[in-house]
This record gives structure tokens, sequence and C-alpha cells, in this order.
């Protein structure tokens, strides 16, 4: 689930903020005219002064002038100055060239951290190995080297038993690496892996509301779809392709549907094909052996009648399970607006 950002407080002390916010601070107040003073800097500088820009929120006037005391008199009549994203890429643009700018902006959009090994150490251990099982198993041994032990540990946790030892085993083995070679492992990563976390990382707006949308009960959904729908029938129709319900279960091969059911409580199931259509429960039903879906039948019988909040519930409940077992890997899914596989 996507949580709520924070929105930092206004900054009122310049005291509180650290050299490079100082110099992000100076460099906004200065804008574009005066861009010629990035080119004095080297790439670390320009890199950590960008990241100190990006989060900065809003610096009060008062900072900006006790910064600038040369400006005394242009700063305050302007008032405050916000650093963002965008104004941070709109400087670095008027000075650098555009696939540059893109680099930059995308280091800063990925995990936090000064050089490559800190921000690995930020990256979810899951995605890391998901990355590293394609990977040389000498390559593995010297990225989990760098890295700090803990976080090594999940990483070599998540990776397939099989290559982890392999792993582990050239670590044991493992000499002191020469600078080239770690370079090449450093500008590896940044490019087929750090680029493409970031932007990965930059969610769509429909994606979203789409992850929101899932988790409505049946009635609310139909009348947020349909209210939209009257008021911007693209957005609707983007929304709705991206969602995945329930009835996308019918996508599932019958491998992902064993797996499913041997992972969903029965009770559960039983509830939630209530609801279901027939296809649906007939799929279900031929995924398993001629008595369970007796028995499964003859409990949705005895159920009798049942509440449709109860039957959203259930089915929600198995869309996260199904969700959360193709994060791992164990099942394909496929989305309710396209014939492409993927994994969520």
């Amino acid at each position: 689930m996507a949580t709520l950002a924070r929105k930092r407080p206004s900054i009122e002390d310049a005291k509180r903020l650290s050299g490079p916010e100082k110099a992000a601070v100076v460099l906004l107040a200065l804008g574009e005219e005066h861009t010629q003073i990035w080119s004095q800097l080297d790439e670390e500088e320009i890199k950590e002064i960008s990241a100190a820009m990006s989060s900065l929120g809003t610096v009060s006037a008062t900072v900006v002038e006790a910064l600038l005391l040369e400006f005394v008199s242009g700063m305050s009549g302007t008032g405050s100055i916000m650093g963002s994203f965008e104004q941070t890429q709109r400087l670095l643009s008027s000075f650098l060239p555009g696939d540059k700018v893109e680099t930059l902006m995308e280091e800063l959009r990925g995990p936090a951290g000064r050089t490559m090994w800190d921000k690995l150490g930020n990256v979810n251990e899951a995605v890391l190995a998901n990355y590293l099982k394609n990977e040389y198993p000498q390559t593995v041994a010297v990225v989990l080297s760098k890295v700090k032990g803990e976080h090594a540990a999940r990483v070599l946790a998540a990776l397939p038993e099989d290559f982890a030892l392999e792993c582990v085993q050239r670590m044991l083995r493992m000499e002191p690496v020469q600078r080239e070679i770690l370079d090449k492992i450093e500008q590896t990563l940044r490019t087929e892996f750090m680029s493409n976390l970031a932007r990965t990382s930059k969610r769509d707006s429909h994606e979203m509301m789409a992850e929101i949308f899932n988790n409505f009960d049946r009635q609310t959904e139909s009348r947020f779809i349909a209210a939209l729908e009257e008021r911007n029938r693209e957005s609707a129709e983007r929304i709705r392709a991206l969602m995945f319900v329930f009835e996308d279960l019918n996508k599932l091969d019958p491998g992902g549907v064993q797996t499913l059911l041997r992972t969903v409580e029965k009770g559960q199931l039983a509830l939630a094909l209530k609801g279901a259509s027939d296809s649906l429960r007939e799929m279900f039903f031929s995924n398993m052996s001629e008595r369970a879906a007796k028995i499964m039948r003859e409990d949705m019988e005895s159920m009798g009648p049942v509440r449709l909040k109860d039957v959203d519930q259930a089915q929600m409940a198995m869309v996260q399970v199904a969700k959360d077992l193709a994060a791992k890997g164990e099942i394909m899914l496929a989305s309710s607006g396209s014939e492409d596989e993927l994994i969520y």
C-alpha cells in the first residue's frame, strides 16, 4: 500500500541546515541566471547538492536572507523559495545535457545513500535478490561483501538456496577486489539496476488509484467508477484496466490455481465463491479432487444466504493472497486490462 508523504515543515533556522542544504538554498536563490557556478562543482558535489535541493521543501525568507546577506535587499521582497524535484530538474537542465540530468534525477528518485553501496543497503532485499539471482555468483559475492551484514543476510535468504550457497563459498574464498573490477560492478549496478528501480518507483497516478479502488467494497467501487466515468471516461477506463479483481483469478494457470488453493483457508474460499461467477467457480472446482469439490459445494450450500459485505471481504483477502504469492514468484497474475502476464 502506498503511504502518504509527510510534508516537511518550513525551515526557519539556518543553523539546522547541513552544508549541502545551505548550498542548495543559495543556488536556488540565485536561480538559472547563475548556473555557471554549477560548472565549478565535481559530479559528487552536484549529486549531493541536488539531493538536498530536491527534498528541501519550503525555506523561509528569513533563512534565505541569513544565508545571502549580500542580497538582503533583493531577497526580502521575494519571500520564501521552494525546492522540489521539478525545480531541481529545471535548474540542472539549464547547464547539463538532457541525458545527464535524467541520470541524476533517477538517482535522486532511487534509494537514499551517498555511495552506490549505501543505496543498495536501502533497497528491499527481495527486490535486490531478484536482480542478483541472474548475475554471476562471484559478482553477487562482491556486492554482498560491500553492504552491511544484516542486509546481506536478508538478501542471501531471499536467493535460491543452491545459488546462495555458491555465493557464500565465493565470499569465503574472495581475495581483495581490484579497483577496476569494483568500478565496473558499480557502473553496471547504476545503469542496469538503479536506473530501472528509479523509473519503476515513479508511480502513475492511475496505478495508485487502481490500488485504492481494489480495496473498496463492490458497491463503493461501482459508485466511484460510475461517477468518474461521467467526469473523465478515459481515467475511469485506465483505472479499471489497471485493477486486479477477484474475477481476474480466472486467468491463473492450473499450477497457479492449485498453489492458491493450498494457501487460502477453506472457509474463506467457500465464502468468496458464493459471490463468484459460474465460470470462476467451475475453474476452482476443476482444480480440486472430486471429493474436495463435493465437500466445498456442500459447505457453500450449508452457509445459506450470506452478506455481500462478507463476500467482498473474503474475495479481497483472496486477491491479496494471490498478490503475495505473485510477489514471491510462486504464481503469475494478469491484470484485467491486459492479455500479458504480469508479476505484481
